[in-house]
């Protein structure tokens, strides 16, 4: 996985303007005992400074905010719920503070891992905070919609985020502590990724319908297209073969309807998580993180629509 860390969190001296945190682990000193993650050097490494790794960092940013949502917005619908917040939560002000700390959490967590300095960290958090906060007042006073507020607050973001990212983009990444664990989980970020995306299903299980088992095969001709691997010996043939099967199951399931519908979608998508499997060991048509990142949402999603189909007793 690419790293990009921009800030550093001391003023420690790294060998080359672009180099990234690797998951190698160097000595401990004696004062600060425990793994110590040490900075690597690249020859060909793109430089720090670079437009290319400062859109590698936005593109990040983006991905956590996005995490962040995914993974929080459930949480505070369960809580607020319980203790009759469902109606402030609604509020689109209140909306809009709530999704901002949601983008804060996961900007937060995903930055320091990166060992951005804590500088970076608040200003990239008030970008996230101060284009709703601006808005608010004009919203009170009747001046903007509850569309226009959340609207607004989106598209100033994006200038502030960018002008955050380009103040900070010299700066050097530091040497920084973080435990194997961390570092055996943050490899397996497609794996939590794909968890992250099933929470409110779990939450609220239920079954898809039968036209998403056509995402199935149609995402690996798309990625394959663009990656250019689908001109080996018979690697298109195999794909479109595979559109075929779950094309005529997404028919047959629309056909049928009802219970049996509900079964055949749920068992598409956990056969698809064995094609899936195929293709990490092969590691061909698609990256082995978006193999990891299909079979453990396949196996996720029809998990749920199993559980979904078992409790409803029709």
């Amino acid at each position: 996985m690419k790293k990009t860390p921009m800030y550093a969190d001391t003023a420690a001296s790294v060998p080359s303007p672009g180099p990234l945190p690797t998951d190698h682990l160097a000595p401990a000193d004696a004062a600060s005992p425990g793994p110590v993650l040490a900075p690597a050097t690249r020859p060909d490494a793109t430089p720090t400074g670079s437009t290319r790794r400062l859109l590698w960092h936005l593109g990040e940013m983006a991905l956590a905010m996005i995490a962040g949502m995914v993974l929080l917005g459930p949480l505070w619908e369960m809580a607020g719920a319980p203790v009759g917040l469902a109606g402030a939560l609604a509020r689109p002000d209140v909306a809009a503070l709530v999704m901002a700390t949601n983008m804060t959490v996961g900007m937060t967590v995903w930055m320091r891992y990166r060992a951005h300095h804590w500088r970076g960290v608040v200003e990239m958090a008030a970008a996230m905070y101060v284009p709703f906060l601006l808005l608010l007042v004009p919203f009170w006073v009747g001046a903007l919609g509850g569309d226009a507020l959340l609207l607004g607050g989106h598209l100033l973001m994006v200038p502030a985020m960018v002008l955050v990212a380009v103040r900070h983009r010299h700066e050097s990444p530091a040497v920084i502590r973080r435990h194997p664990a961390v570092v055996a989980l943050a490899r397996r970020w497609p794996t939590g990724l794909a968890l992250l995306l099933t929470v409110d299903m779990w939450v609220d299980p239920g079954v898809l319908s039968p036209w998403t088992m056509l995402v199935l095969p149609g995402g690996y001709l798309l990625v394959g297209a663009l990656r250019r691997t689908l001109r080996g010996p018979g690697v298109l043939a195999t794909q479109l073969v595979g559109l075929v099967i779950w094309v005529a199951l997404t028919l047959v399931a629309v056909a049928s309807g009802g219970r049996a519908a509900a079964w055949l979608v749920a068992l598409g998508w956990l056969a698809h998580a064995g094609w899936d499997v195929v293709h990490h060991r092969t590691r061909r048509v698609v990256p082995r993180g978006y193999a990891e990142f299909c079979v453990v949402l396949d196996v996720a999603l029809a998990a749920v629509m199993i559980v979904a189909i078992l409790s409803s007793g029709d």
